[in-house]
């Protein structure tokens, strides 16, 4: 009887070290998957630009506000395949005032926003990939985002910058926009006119929002000042050709990037 005591408590013993051993690895996995993924519940993706408001300069032969769409749809399925609960600002050619886009932003906590935007200017050499920020807890989630999207894009890699763009400053979450090449480069208009290019885009993106705690954050050139001189500029032109302004300008808030579409920089 002693004899089979003592094995049945040897027995237990090794169940209880084999579960403890399970729980410690399963521990282990869960604390790695929450500090990779945070709190972070809700991405926010807004898609640049629709309805009306077609994105790029005058005779731009490729609408941005198409393009900017179909890659937040897409980036949507793939973080939604993640476990991401995923909001749209616009889920199709609709405009969406610029309010309207941050209140959707303002309105989820634990959440992040992702503005998709393509680069135009007028002269057609100018390509690259670009990610702005403007709050300081948004620059590792661009910092994240612009790695891989960087990296994972065969076009030059013009960095990280800060600059006070709407969606970006009045924004309470961390918020980032990507520029996704220039529609106004040939060669970078032929690779956004490709499906799997777009897809690719998407992936890099969502990547970089699965990252954005493990990616270091990037040096970054900011533009701020920049942004506030051009404004300060365009307002006394306006005052001196008001009328001629009030006859060709654009519905208000029709650009999600303030100043000059321009990035030649």
């Amino acid at each position: 009887m002693p004899r089979n005591f003592c094995r049945l408590r040897l027995l237990g013993l090794n169940l209880l070290i084999a579960l403890l051993a399970c729980g410690s690895s399963y521990a282990a996995r869960t604390s790695r998957t929450s500090e990779s993924s945070g709190s972070l519940t809700t991405v926010v993706i807004d898609a640049g630009h629709g309805g009306h408001d077609r994105g790029g300069i005058p005779g731009q032969r490729i609408a941005e506000k198409d393009m900017t769409l179909d890659v937040a749809q897409r980036l949507r399925n793939v973080l939604a395949a993640s476990g991401y609960r995923v909001v749209m600002s616009r889920d199709s050619d609709v405009f969406v005032s610029l309010p309207t886009r941050v209140a959707i932003a303002n309105s989820y906590r634990n959440a992040i926003f992702v503005c998709i935007h393509f680069n135009a200017t007028q002269r057609s050499g100018a390509g690259g990939i670009e990610t702005y920020f403007y709050s300081r807890d948004s620059l590792q989630l661009a910092s994240a985002i612009h790695s891989y999207v960087a990296g994972g894009a065969p076009s030059s890699n013009r960095g990280v910058r800060r600059r006070g763009f709407y969606v970006l400053r009045k924004t309470n979450i961390p918020a980032v926009l990507v520029e996704c090449g220039f529609l106004t480069n040939p060669t970078e208009a032929a690779y956004a006119g490709s499906a799997s290019y777009r897809q690719k885009l998407a992936e890099e993106i969502a990547a970089g929002v699965r990252g954005r705690n493990i990616v270091g954050s990037a040096s970054y050139v900011d533009q701020t000042k920049v942004a506030k001189s051009e404004h300060r500029r365009s307002k006394r032109s306006q005052k001196k050709g008001a009328r001629k302004k009030k006859s060709s300008s654009k519905p208000a808030g029709s650009e999600a990037r303030s100043g000059s579409i321009d990035r030649e920089s």
